[in-house]
């Protein structure tokens, strides 16, 4: 059994996140060390932001899950993958990507509201990422999320976080402007530790300050499909980018490079 219980997985269907508390407690140093290798030898899609006003850098690296004991520990020995097969109410759960991200101390970036949707070459109702927290991040510098915004029924422009589109002539519509909305939007957060977990689906709008405090901020952050992941149809390299990947949209969701990690008439 995975310790969710109905509750949360119906918390998780309706507010589109939900809150995990001590769901890979047991998986912290083998992710941190995974970090210290990551950062030593980041892959090609490494992409680390170094803010104009000389403040520290915001490492990030994708599709490095693979690569590294601490983050394949995550995917293939903690019980993360039967979670999200239940938080997602799907029989099978196929690990899309891994997202990692460290804020060093007085970092100055902000991660802007969006969803995570519209950026990826998947498509399906069944989604959820793991937000897992290395350092105790308190409630005013954690990621926050609009409850129920994955309901709404709309796919936002994809920006990168520099401002500019990721597709040229994207006619989609703008990300609402949540800070002017603060009051009239329910927007959720918590206070973290490491090994907690946030889950939330690909559709809900998050964003995320900057880390204007002494202590770095390091994240794993793992994306899951469940039985409808198709192939999406996108006007450009999404993010993170596969231009390797010969497949067809609308064709059901599937490669080595995403194998299914659990099946609820296999287990593991």
């Amino acid at each position: 059994m995975t310790g969710i219980s109905d509750a949360q997985v119906d918390e998780f269907q309706s507010n589109g996140v939900v809150l995990l508390k001590g769901a890979f407690a047991d998986f912290v140093e083998g992710a941190r060390e995974a970090i210290a290798q990551n950062q030593a030898n980041p892959s090609w899609r490494e992409r680390t932001y170094r803010p104009e006003d000389g403040s520290a850098p915001f490492f990030q690296d994708y599709v490095v899950w693979d690569q590294f004991d601490g983050y394949r520990d995550l995917v293939r020995a903690s019980p993360m993958a039967e979670m999200a097969a239940r938080l997602m109410r799907s029989k099978t759960a196929r690990i899309f990507h891994d997202h990692i991200l460290v804020k060093e101390p007085g970092n100055s970036v902000v991660t802007p509201w969006h969803q995570d949707q519209p950026y990826y070459l998947v498509e399906g109702a069944q989604s959820v990422s793991f937000w897992v927290p290395l350092d105790p991040v308190p409630r005013e510098r954690v990621i926050e999320y609009v409850k129920g915004s994955h309901l709404w029924g709309r796919d936002f422009r994809p920006m990168r976080f520099d401002g500019t589109p990721l597709f040229e002539g994207d006619g989609s519509e703008d990300v609402p402007d949540v800070e002017a909305r603060r009051d009239a939007l329910d927007i959720l957060g918590w206070a973290v530790e490491p090994g907690d977990a946030v889950a939330f689906s690909f559709r809900t709008l998050h964003g995320a300050p900057a880390n204007a405090s002494p202590t770095r901020r390091r994240v794993i952050s793992l994306r899951w499909v469940g039985d409808d992941a198709v192939f999406a149809d996108r006007p450009g390299a999404t993010s993170p980018a596969f231009p390797d990947l010969d497949y067809t949209p609308g064709e059901p969701f599937a490669g080595a490079e995403f194998p299914v990690i659990y099946h609820a008439d296999q287990g593991r």
